[in-house]
């Protein structure tokens, strides 16, 4: 017959722990270590949700027969972008000018809208829509898969170097920018 633990009996409870002991201060901050491991786990699953919805969104705007995009398309596909939230705008507007009413209706939602917009704005006249000085090649958008990659993967391409700046094709001329931070861009 075995023996039994001394001590360690399943019956026993845990002992109650001093709340200025060693050993408080030890579960306090391994608490606070889960909590924090959680808090940054929970914002990079957010920023990565966020750069996974702009990529489908210029993913199922690209034009699926054109091979190469000038700096003027890019520019256009991003204001394109820009001004996605037009018609739900316009849509609270009315109903915010509807008589008879007091206060506004939506308005956190108009807000939240109004400052994505503009930090979006100042982001693309800025430095672009990539990362700093990072761009996001259209050809590597149209082969990103939601479920397969995360959505940095596309961003990981960093700026083409001064030759190349305007294309990718080399035979390709050099035209005129609507935008400096904008590449042409070949599938």
């Amino acid at each position: 017959m075995p023996k039994s633990l001394k001590g360690k009996s399943s019956g026993q409870q845990k002992k109650v722990v001093h709340p200025y002991s060693r050993k408080a201060a030890q579960l306090n901050r391994e608490a606070h270590k889960q909590e924090r491991k959680e808090k940054l786990k929970n914002e990079k699953a957010l920023r990565l949700n966020i750069i996974g919805e702009k990529l489908q969104w210029f993913q199922s705007h690209l034009d699926p027969h054109k091979r190469e995009y000038t700096k003027k398309d890019a520019c256009e596909l991003i204001e394109s972008y820009l001004h996605r939230f037009d018609s739900e705008l316009e849509q609270i507007e009315l109903q915010n000018s509807i008589k008879g009413r007091q206060g506004r209706r939506h308005f956190s939602r108009e807000t939240v809208i109004k400052q994505t917009v503009e930090r979006e704005r100042k982001r693309y006249e800025g430095y672009g829509m990539g990362k700093g000085n990072a761009w996001i090649p259209i050809r590597r958008i149209r082969k990103w898969e939601p479920m397969s990659e995360s959505p940095e993967t596309p961003e990981k391409d960093h700026a083409p170097p001064e030759s190349a700046a305007n294309s990718f094709n080399p035979a390709a001329q050099r035209g005129s920018s609507t935008h400096p931070n904008i590449a042409a861009h070949s599938i």
